[in-house]
């Protein structure tokens, strides 16, 4: 039978007890002696004992009252050296009192006694609580950070406990539930959001554990006075996905984007995915491998991961690692090739986020983003059809709205035909939605990048917004989306309100904590928006999900479609036939 030697609060009381005590007799002892010059009457400990029972009950009651025996031995700090101080002032002024009233009980007893075993008493008491702190900071070359927690949380403990985490020193907790203010959790005082400002200023907060989840909003506000104040080291709790285990990392600028749908629904999605043959097209992709790793979550019987770059496939498949799994290097442009792979696997779900996404990468090589957008769509829906795929899902973009660029338009026909073919018993949705944090090739990689070289931001304009979401979130909500469709529907997520890019860069600078990075505007990029839009009119649909909306449909015949497509692959005038498609296309490519 082992012994179990992890510090629980009943050890932490008992063995702060039995050291307060004994270091208290110890002291006792040693002051009689050095009052008396280490020659001590034997009378004056004829009463030795009642002295020491009355400074020991006045020691343990006020060190309760102080809340002392609460503090873990590695978090304690000069705020407990101060109530160490006060509750010996308090408990040596309570003894002098009582010596005053109780002369004759207490005789003999010399006063300068008192005074000497107060300051032993202090010191003792004092530095067996900073003992431990003294050897990991002297083994270490660590420093511990005054830190304050925002949000009562009950994960707090484990993370604190994690010996990644010994650098971090909590003080206090910040929690907005008013009625939980002036309470203690894990040993530490909890204040509300209006004391925010004054407990770091009074205490020398170094450190911020953000332990809640909260609103994209307040997340944003919080943020903002941390960074007033100067607060550069600003964590939260994340959550790895592969073992659920939590750890602290740094806040980023995608923490302060995010909004969390509400109205996640994982049974519906489950209900949709588990135990299908599901085909992610462009799985390599950052929207397809999370596609991909969402369907490995909620139960796929098989996945057959197909995309054209063998590098990003290799990836995939590495990380996701499972039997029932079937990587495929193909390109969606060659009909051949996927048929046999629709024919071989017999996919239930579709899923088609293979597409170039990089607008001015698409303007320089128009047939390209032609024969990879629409052709390589129009190939996956066509076999859909004809092998029968149960549903088929189109991912989009807010750049198919009023485009202004080849890819947009691209994919605003891609959204067409899936509206407009013959779809026979396969049902065909599409889902729209903006930018996604972090997406290969977006801003925030690339503003990451320039700060990291010491360079400055580059911005196209000042004025330019976009739509941003999570990755997995966009991809759980595209899931969701395409289980309640029937067929025909172009769905829009909610995106929130729109970002202006300039602050974004201004919170990647604050997040860095580097002072000498400027932002520096270069100018529209060809084919680039000023802003994005999700509807291409106001009339949509609302379904049983807030976060999910449908566009109103296009007719549009799709023999007509089919002949202008095989125009775009064999005529020079592209953008003509183009604009024929998509009327509202407004080509902008020397902005």
């Amino acid at each position: 039978m082992s012994l179990n030697f992890k510090p629980t609060p009943l050890k932490r009381i008992l063995f702060f007890l039995i050291f307060d005590i004994f270091i208290s007799y110890v002291t006792l002892q040693f002051a009689y002696n050095l009052r008396f010059n280490f020659d001590v009457p034997i009378y004056f400990f004829d009463n030795f004992s009642l002295i020491f029972f009355i400074l020991i009950f006045l020691k343990i009651s006020s060190f309760i009252y102080f809340k002392l025996y609460r503090t873990a031995w590695r978090f304690f700090s000069l705020y407990e050296v101060k109530k160490i101080i006060v509750a010996h002032v308090l408990v040596y002024s309570v003894f002098f009192i009582i010596f005053l009233v109780l002369k004759e009980e207490v005789s003999p007893f010399a006063r300068s006694i008192i005074i000497i075993d107060f300051l032993l008493s202090l010191v003792c008491i004092t530095l067996l609580r900073l003992s431990k702190r003294i050897i990991i900071e002297s083994n270490k070359n660590t420093k511990y950070k005054k830190t304050i927690i925002i949000g009562a949380s009950k994960t707090i403990s484990s993370i604190l406990q994690d010996k990644k985490n010994v650098e971090y020193s909590p003080l206090a907790i910040i929690d907005e539930n008013k009625s939980l203010k002036g309470t203690f959790i894990s040993n530490l005082k909890v204040f509300s959001f209006e004391e925010l400002k004054t407990v770091i200023k009074q205490r020398g907060i170094e450190s911020v554990i953000i332990a809640k989840e909260y609103e994209q909003k307040k997340l944003v506000e919080i943020f903002e006075t941390l960074n007033e104040l100067n607060i550069q080291d600003i964590k939260i709790i994340n959550i790895l996905s592969n073992n659920n285990k939590k750890e602290l990392k740094n806040i980023t600028v995608e923490d302060l984007l995010a909004r969390h749908p509400k109205d996640l629904d994982t049974n519906q999605i489950e209900n949709f995915i588990k135990n299908k043959i599901v085909l992610i097209t462009g799985a390599g992709g950052s929207i397809g491998s999370e596609i991909s790793r969402q369907c490995k979550i909620f139960g796929a019987k098989q996945l057959i991961l197909l995309d054209h770059s063998e590098y990003n496939l290799y990836q995939v498949t590495e990380e996701l690692n499972s039997e029932n799994i079937v990587s495929v290097m193909q390109t969606v442009r060659n009909f051949g090739f996927i048929e046999n792979t629709f024919k071989k696997y017999k996919p239930e779900i579709v899923i088609h986020a293979a597409a170039y996404k990089h607008v001015p990468l698409v303007e320089g090589n128009i047939l390209e983003g032609i024969s990879n957008n629409i052709v390589g769509t129009k190939n996956c829906i066509d076999l859909s059809i004809k092998y029968g795929v149960e549903k088929f899902v189109l991912i989009s973009t807010d750049k198919a709205v009023r485009p202004t660029n080849v890819m947009g338009t691209t994919k605003r026909i891609c959204e067409l035909y899936a509206q407009n073919v013959k779809s026979e018993k396969t049902e065909i949705v599409a889902v729209r939605f903006g930018n996604v944090l972090g997406s290969s090739g977006s801003v925030i990689p690339k503003f990451k990048s320039q700060i990291e070289a010491g360079k400055n931001i580059t911005v196209t304009h000042p004025d330019i917004t976009r739509y941003f979401m999570l990755i997995p979130e966009a991809c759980e909500l595209v899931l969701q989306a395409a289980s309640i469709g029937e067929g025909g529907e172009i769905f829009i997520l909610d995106m929130g309100e729109p970002i202006k890019i300039v602050d974004l860069a201004k919170k990647m600078i604050e997040l860095s904590g580097q002072e000498n990075i400027e932002i520096e505007f270069c100018g529209l990029r060809p084919g680039e928006k000023l802003y994005e839009e999700l509807l291409i009119n106001d009339s949509d649909k609302k379904t049983d999900y807030e976060s999910i909306t449908v566009a109103s449909s296009t007719k549009f015949d799709v023999d007509e479609l089919n002949n202008q497509i095989d125009r775009l692959l064999v005529e020079d005038n592209k953008i003509s036939i183009l604009k024929e498609i998509v009327p509202e296309f407004n080509h902008k490519p020397n902005n």
